[in-house]
């Protein structure tokens, strides 16, 4: 049998699924962009991953972001970060790091609209 569209465990935000990497098991594909927060935050994540793996000195990163239920999407209950890198962590990196993740949840109405507007697709 194969897949009759239900929502299941290959429906991933971004297509794959990795058993020896940290991923969710948040199945996002059908979910209301604007208020699905599992589905908002995943695309942020993996945004804010791909930007922080962009800083000098950084081989990958992972990004969780945790929610709240009843505060705003800006606002997650819990947010961390896991890099891979040869380099020690500085305050400075820390800061370069603190700052992407501001600017991501900052902006979380701009994702959402990116989503509204068909501008972004999950994979």
């Amino acid at each position: 049998m194969g897949d009759d569209g239900a929502t299941g465990r290959g429906n991933r935000g971004n297509g794959l699924i990795t058993p020896m990497r940290p991923m969710t098991m948040e199945a996002i594909a059908g979910k209301n962009p604007v208020s699905h927060v599992g589905k908002i935050y995943n695309v942020m994540a993996q945004k804010a991953a791909a930007d922080i793996a962009e800083m000098e000195g950084v081989a990958e990163a992972y990004v969780t972001l945790v929610s709240r239920i009843g505060s705003p999407i800006s606002q997650p209950l819990l947010r961390g970060v896991q890099i891979g890198s040869d380099m020690k962590m500085t305050a400075e990196v820390e800061a370069g790091i603190n700052s992407i993740l501001d600017w991501h949840l900052e902006n979380a109405e701009d994702l959402v609209e990116q989503f509204v507007q068909g501008k972004l697709t999950l994979f």
